[in-house]
Protein backbone atom coordinates (compact mmCIF):
# COMPACT_ATOMS: atom_id res chain seq x y z
CA UNK A 1 0.00 0.00 0.00
CA UNK A 2 1.85 3.69 -0.84
CA UNK A 3 2.82 5.56 1.93
CA UNK A 4 0.45 8.55 2.15
CA UNK A 5 1.63 10.23 5.39
CA UNK A 6 3.24 12.87 3.67
CA UNK A 7 0.24 15.16 1.55
CA UNK A 8 0.80 15.80 -2.31
CA UNK A 9 -2.78 16.53 -1.95
CA UNK A 10 -1.92 20.42 -0.91
CA UNK A 11 -0.11 20.87 -4.00
CA UNK A 12 -2.37 22.89 -6.24
CA UNK A 13 -2.33 22.21 -9.39
CA UNK A 14 -0.15 19.46 -10.17
CA UNK A 15 -0.37 17.79 -13.19
CA UNK A 16 0.72 14.19 -14.29
CA UNK A 17 1.70 12.24 -17.16
CA UNK A 18 2.25 8.50 -16.19
CA UNK A 19 4.02 7.59 -19.98
CA UNK A 20 6.00 4.70 -21.58
CA UNK A 21 4.87 1.89 -23.99
CA UNK A 22 1.92 -0.06 -24.35
CA UNK A 23 1.86 -2.22 -21.64
CA UNK A 24 4.16 -0.90 -19.29
CA UNK A 25 1.26 -0.15 -16.44
CA UNK A 26 0.25 3.28 -17.36
CA UNK A 27 -3.77 3.18 -16.92
CA UNK A 28 -3.18 0.90 -13.25
CA UNK A 29 -0.45 2.98 -12.08
CA UNK A 30 -2.08 6.38 -13.58
CA UNK A 31 -5.53 4.85 -11.63
CA UNK A 32 -3.70 4.63 -8.23
CA UNK A 33 -1.38 7.91 -8.57
CA UNK A 34 -4.94 9.73 -9.30
CA UNK A 35 -6.63 8.62 -6.29
CA UNK A 36 -3.27 9.10 -4.11
CA UNK A 37 -3.12 12.86 -5.02
CA UNK A 38 -6.66 13.44 -5.18
CA UNK A 39 -7.18 14.42 -8.81
CA UNK A 40 -9.04 12.80 -11.61
CA UNK A 41 -7.73 10.42 -13.75
CA UNK A 42 -7.63 11.24 -17.67
CA UNK A 43 -7.43 7.75 -19.72
CA UNK A 44 -5.74 8.99 -22.94
CA UNK A 45 -6.25 5.61 -24.96
CA UNK A 46 -10.53 6.73 -24.58
CA UNK A 47 -9.26 10.30 -26.56
CA UNK A 48 -8.17 8.40 -29.90
CA UNK A 49 -10.69 8.89 -32.59
CA UNK A 50 -12.14 6.32 -34.28
CA UNK A 51 -9.67 6.44 -37.23
CA UNK A 52 -6.54 5.70 -34.90
CA UNK A 53 -8.36 2.93 -32.75
CA UNK A 54 -9.08 1.35 -36.69
CA UNK A 55 -5.69 1.43 -37.65
CA UNK A 56 -3.72 0.31 -34.56
CA UNK A 57 -6.50 -2.83 -34.58
CA UNK A 58 -5.50 -4.03 -37.97
CA UNK A 59 -1.49 -4.08 -37.12
CA UNK A 60 -0.68 -0.13 -38.26
CA UNK A 61 1.39 1.60 -35.87
CA UNK A 62 0.53 5.58 -35.60
CA UNK A 63 2.82 7.93 -36.96
CA UNK A 64 3.23 11.84 -36.09
CA UNK A 65 0.13 12.90 -38.11
CA UNK A 66 -2.18 10.43 -36.72
CA UNK A 67 -1.04 11.25 -32.96
CA UNK A 68 -1.28 15.12 -33.93
CA UNK A 69 -5.00 15.57 -32.94
CA UNK A 70 -4.95 12.99 -30.32
CA UNK A 71 -2.02 15.12 -28.36
CA UNK A 72 -3.92 18.44 -29.02
CA UNK A 73 -7.00 16.90 -27.92
CA UNK A 74 -4.98 15.60 -24.43
CA UNK A 75 -3.40 19.29 -24.05
CA UNK A 76 -6.62 20.46 -23.95
CA UNK A 77 -7.59 17.87 -21.13
CA UNK A 78 -4.97 19.21 -18.96
CA UNK A 79 -5.36 22.44 -19.23
CA UNK A 80 -8.52 22.45 -18.84
CA UNK A 81 -7.66 20.90 -15.17
CA UNK A 82 -5.76 23.12 -13.34
CA UNK A 83 -6.73 21.91 -9.88
CA UNK A 84 -4.75 18.67 -10.94
CA UNK A 85 -4.92 15.80 -13.12
CA UNK A 86 -2.97 12.33 -13.91
CA UNK A 87 -3.29 11.19 -17.57
CA UNK A 88 -2.27 8.58 -19.42
CA UNK A 89 -0.43 8.82 -22.41
CA UNK A 90 2.48 7.01 -24.54
CA UNK A 91 4.16 10.16 -24.93
CA UNK A 92 6.95 8.37 -26.63
CA UNK A 93 8.69 11.28 -28.52
CA UNK A 94 10.19 14.53 -26.73
CA UNK A 95 8.27 16.55 -29.39
CA UNK A 96 4.77 15.29 -28.05
CA UNK A 97 5.93 15.77 -24.21
CA UNK A 98 6.72 19.15 -25.42
CA UNK A 99 3.48 19.38 -26.41
CA UNK A 100 1.62 18.54 -23.56
CA UNK A 101 4.09 20.46 -21.33
CA UNK A 102 3.01 23.64 -23.65
CA UNK A 103 -0.75 23.02 -22.78
CA UNK A 104 0.33 22.57 -18.64
CA UNK A 105 3.10 24.46 -16.96
CA UNK A 106 5.11 22.34 -14.46
CA UNK A 107 3.34 19.34 -15.95
CA UNK A 108 5.25 16.31 -14.62
CA UNK A 109 5.84 12.50 -15.79
CA UNK A 110 6.61 9.27 -14.73
CA UNK A 111 7.88 7.14 -17.72
CA UNK A 112 6.94 3.74 -16.54
CA UNK A 113 10.19 1.20 -18.23
CA UNK A 114 10.38 -2.19 -19.32
CA UNK A 115 11.87 -4.29 -21.80
CA UNK A 116 10.53 -5.35 -25.38
CA UNK A 117 10.27 -8.84 -23.89
CA UNK A 118 8.56 -7.68 -20.91
CA UNK A 119 6.32 -5.45 -22.67
CA UNK A 120 5.72 -8.01 -25.50
CA UNK A 121 4.54 -10.52 -22.86
CA UNK A 122 2.36 -8.10 -21.18
CA UNK A 123 0.42 -7.10 -24.60
CA UNK A 124 -0.21 -10.64 -25.03
CA UNK A 125 -1.85 -11.24 -21.90
CA UNK A 126 -4.73 -8.33 -21.99
CA UNK A 127 -7.97 -9.27 -23.13
CA UNK A 128 -10.07 -7.21 -25.11
CA UNK A 129 -7.76 -4.59 -25.92
CA UNK A 130 -7.52 -3.09 -29.40
CA UNK A 131 -3.80 -2.85 -29.36
CA UNK A 132 -2.26 -5.69 -30.94
CA UNK A 133 1.35 -7.52 -29.81
CA UNK A 134 2.61 -7.19 -33.21
CA UNK A 135 2.91 -3.20 -32.88
CA UNK A 136 4.80 -3.49 -29.61
CA UNK A 137 8.20 -3.32 -31.27
CA UNK A 138 7.01 -0.03 -33.17
CA UNK A 139 6.67 2.01 -29.58
CA UNK A 140 10.44 1.45 -28.66
CA UNK A 141 11.15 2.03 -32.13
CA UNK A 142 9.39 5.60 -31.31
CA UNK A 143 10.15 6.24 -27.66
CA UNK A 144 13.14 9.18 -27.26
CA UNK A 145 13.77 8.18 -23.37
CA UNK A 146 12.74 10.95 -21.10
CA UNK A 147 15.47 11.02 -18.58
CA UNK A 148 17.13 14.19 -18.33
CA UNK A 149 14.72 16.28 -19.40
CA UNK A 150 12.64 18.23 -16.75
CA UNK A 151 10.46 17.18 -14.27
CA UNK A 152 10.86 13.24 -15.61
CA UNK A 153 11.59 10.19 -13.16
CA UNK A 154 11.92 6.96 -14.73
CA UNK A 155 10.89 3.83 -13.20
CA UNK A 156 11.41 0.60 -12.97
CA UNK A 157 7.65 -1.05 -14.39
CA UNK A 158 8.79 -4.62 -14.03
CA UNK A 159 8.55 -4.19 -10.08
CA UNK A 160 5.17 -5.14 -8.38
CA UNK A 161 2.73 -2.01 -8.92
CA UNK A 162 2.85 -0.81 -5.03
CA UNK A 163 6.40 -0.26 -5.52
CA UNK A 164 5.91 1.26 -8.29
CA UNK A 165 3.66 3.85 -7.25
CA UNK A 166 5.46 4.14 -3.77
CA UNK A 167 8.75 5.12 -5.87
CA UNK A 168 6.25 7.40 -8.19
CA UNK A 169 4.72 9.50 -4.78
CA UNK A 170 8.04 9.69 -3.21
CA UNK A 171 9.42 11.36 -6.24
CA UNK A 172 6.93 13.46 -6.43
CA UNK A 173 7.44 14.23 -2.54
CA UNK A 174 10.80 15.00 -3.60
CA UNK A 175 10.29 17.79 -6.07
Amino acid sequence: MPDTSIPIRSRPGLRLVVMGVAGCGKSAVGERLATALGVPLVEGDSFHPPANIAKMREGKALDDADRAGWLAVLGEQLADRPEGAVLTCSALKAAYRQRLRAAAPELRFVHLSLTPAQALARVASRQDHFYPPSLVDSQFAALEDPRGEPGVVSLDASQPMDVVVERALQALRAA
